[in-house]
């Protein structure tokens, strides 16, 4: 991903200086125009804005505690991916330390960096937002999510947890074709058409897909608790005689199980949220 930022701001005319903690790491963007910063401390004395793209939150003091004193009147812009609250004590490190500071978070894969479907989640500061828009915008549209550092990671790991649980929902339904003899690529393009169907059929209707939510409306006009924790019954049991993991199927059982014990079954099946909200 850094290597791939490197290259969408060198195209778009920056000029960069850039540090990696294994050295060779950097070889091919130097080739291609960059600038090798001997420690991570000339990486910051290089530029006004410093754009960090590390494994998580940890890294980055890592990195930077030996040049704290460097950091006076720059602006850190995080890329990394860590939690909310990891990104809020970061800014409150940063400004005690003189920085400005922005989290972001870049969704999408690194190939697809700087081309027009980019875009990157930011929050903090919207003063440095707009003082940086046109170079951040090099690297994908910013939509920007509001002062709290936090928001920005928090959207960041809010889509992860539908592509993450998605990617194992497919792979166990793969699993489960597989052992009646259908290869995954038989049966991929049948469950990537039902993945790809579940917006068009929670956009349907004449309202905002969150709207009912949002007001607390569960109206089991078209699909009940009950009828869709049955149906997760039947995975579990499915999968149980399969011989299959059943970690997912039972998870997802639990919040329908919860909500027909809670005397919910006749809403609909958003009515899980309560149990996802409080667990306990």
């Amino acid at each position: 991903m850094g290597q791939a930022m490197t290259r969408t701001l060198l195209s778009a005319g920056r000029s960069v200086s850039v540090w990696n903690r294994t050295a060779h790491r950097a070889d091919g963007v130097v080739a291609d125009g960059a600038t090798r910063a001997a420690t991570a401390r000339a990486a910051v004395e290089a530029a006004d804005l410093v754009i960090l793209s590390l494994t998580d939150y940890r890294a980055m003091y890592a990195v930077l505690d030996g040049a704290t004193d460097a950091l006076t009147g720059k602006t850190l812009v995080n890329l990394s991916s860590d939690t909310p609250d990891r990104s809020r004590e970061a800014a409150t490190w940063a400004s005690g330390h003189g920085a400005a500071f922005l989290t972001g978070g870049v969704m999408v894969p690194a190939p697809m960096v700087g081309t027009p479907s980019a875009y990157v989640y930011c929050s903090g500061s919207a003063q440095v937002l707009e003082d940086h828009r046109e170079t951040l915008t090099a690297l994908g549209t910013p939509k920007y999510l509001g002062e709290d550092p936090g928001l920005a990671q928090m959207m960041y790991q809010a889509q992860l947890t539908v592509f993450l649980t998605t990617l194992s929902a497919l792979l166990h339904a793969t699993a489960m074709l597989g052992t009646a003899g259908l290869k995954a690529r038989e049966s991929l393009p049948e469950l990537l058409a039902a993945a790809d169907s579940i917006g068009a059929l929670l956009r349907a209707g004449e309202e905002h897909p969150g709207t009912a939510l949002d007001e607390g409306r569960h109206p089991g006009d078209l699909s009940t608790v009950t009828m869709m924790g049955a149906t997760s019954d039947h995975i579990v049991e499915t999968s149980r005689t399969l011989g299959l993991d059943l970690a997912l199927p039972l998870a997802v059982q639990s919040h329908y199980r919860r909500a027909i014990d809670a005397g919910h079954g006749g809403d609909n099946w958003t009515r899980i949220i309560d149990s996802i909200r409080a667990p306990h």
